[in-house]
């Protein structure tokens, strides 16, 4: 078992700062240069490991998935250096795969929360609006400190996308689940859905594909982060050619959330915004795709530094876990050339660190 490691290359410890060297002895980060002569040298650009914000470990296209397939998502998404997960709503409980040191840290939300008969049939705990308090609170006890809420949906009746709940009972939901010591996150693609959740006091939106300049300074003064998880927005033209024969006001508005969908991150991080980086890997979005995500971000116009801030020590930060920093958890990806400026190698890790131990890229 390798104890000491050595990364005599760079090391960034935030977007715009770095250092020379850093060593990992018996799992942890030190920039203290230990006694014994290490085990192993690595070089390189060293980063940490990279959070996937919006990711469904235990989700398959129809609901849950049997526990092999779980850990495989989750060894797919080690082996692309995402090294922390915050599982945004999950079916099947995967408690059983935290606390192991060869699959990353999840930080679960529990089952996400539906209106009934108004989302992918086997995702989510569906409730009636009477029962959404009460169902907010039980999930906000199975999770780890974060509930799932899906804000909207197509309403068949409506033709179009609508709020899943009304907006008096979203507030006593969220409500609830703060007295529970939970932070909610909602599901948002329309414009409707985003004015209640910022009214309700919600603590992040996924997707926020409807955002408008009137939602922009509200974000801001309430501190909300975005999760745009903008690989996953990219089925949006898919998603309205299947429903424009039946529903094609629904086709049409989805269609148009998608060609603003560059313009809309862009606003929000010019804004102030902190946006977070996730793939929705779970469902239709294979898992393993966090480089994918930090770059569809730069590529709507964030600098790469800000992108991969999205996905490193801000996301860290916000998550309540550690960084690269003294005694700090030795949880870090190895690029071969400086991600800031060579934006690709993020997608050809030189090697992945989870506890000391390297788990991929060796070579």
């Amino acid at each position: 078992m390798i104890r000491i490691i050595e990364f005599s290359g760079t090391v960034l410890t935030g977007p715009g700062s770095e250092r020379r060297r850093l060593w990992s002895v018996d799992g942890r980060l030190t920039f203290n240069r230990p006694e014994d002569a290490p085990d192993l040298v690595l070089d390189g650009w060293v980063l940490p490991g990279f959070v996937d914000a919006h990711c469904h470990i235990g989700l398959g296209p129809g609901g849950a998935v049997d526990p092999e397939t779980a850990e495989g998502q989750a060894r797919a998404d080690l082996a692309a250096g995402t090294l922390l997960i915050r599982d945004a709503g999950s079916p099947a409980d995967t408690r059983w795969l935290q606390g192991r040191r060869d699959v990353p840290v999840i930080i679960r939300a529990g089952r996400h929360i539906a209106r009934s008969r108004r989302y992918l049939r086997g995702f989510a705990e569906e409730v009636e609006p009477d029962a959404l308090v009460e169902a907010m609170r039980k999930q906000a006890r199975a999770g780890d400190g974060w509930v799932k809420l899906v804000g909207d949906w197509i309403d068949r009746g409506a033709g179009d996308l609508a709020p899943s709940f009304p907006a008096d009972v979203v507030r006593d939901a969220v409500s609830a689940a703060h007295d529970e010591g939970a932070r909610v996150t909602a599901h948002c693609f329309g414009e409707q859905s985003l004015d209640d959740m910022l009214d309700a006091g919600i603590d992040c939106v996924e997707h926020a594909t409807g955002l408008l300049p009137r939602h922009i300074p509200r974000f801001v003064e309430q501190g909300v982060p975005i999760v745009p998880t903008l690989i996953n927005i990219d089925t949006f033209p898919g998603i309205a050619a299947q429903a424009e024969p039946k529903f094609p006001r629904y086709a049409a508005h989805m269609m148009a959330l998608w060609v603003r969908r560059n313009e809309r991150v862009r606003e929000a991080f010019e804004a102030g915004i902190r946006i977070f980086a996730g793939t929705d890997a779970g469902s239709v979005i294979r898992h393993g795709r966090i480089a994918d995500e930090i770059l569809a971000l730069h590529r709507a116009g964030l600098p790469m530094s800000a992108a991969l801030d999205a996905a490193a020590w801000a996301a860290r930060d916000w998550l309540g876990a550690e960084g690269v920093a003294e005694n700090a958890p030795a949880d870090v990806v190895v690029c071969r050339d400086d991600p800031r400026t060579v934006p690709g190698t993020i997608t050809d890790l030189g090697y992945v660190v989870l506890g000391g131990q390297v788990v991929a890229g060796y070579r």
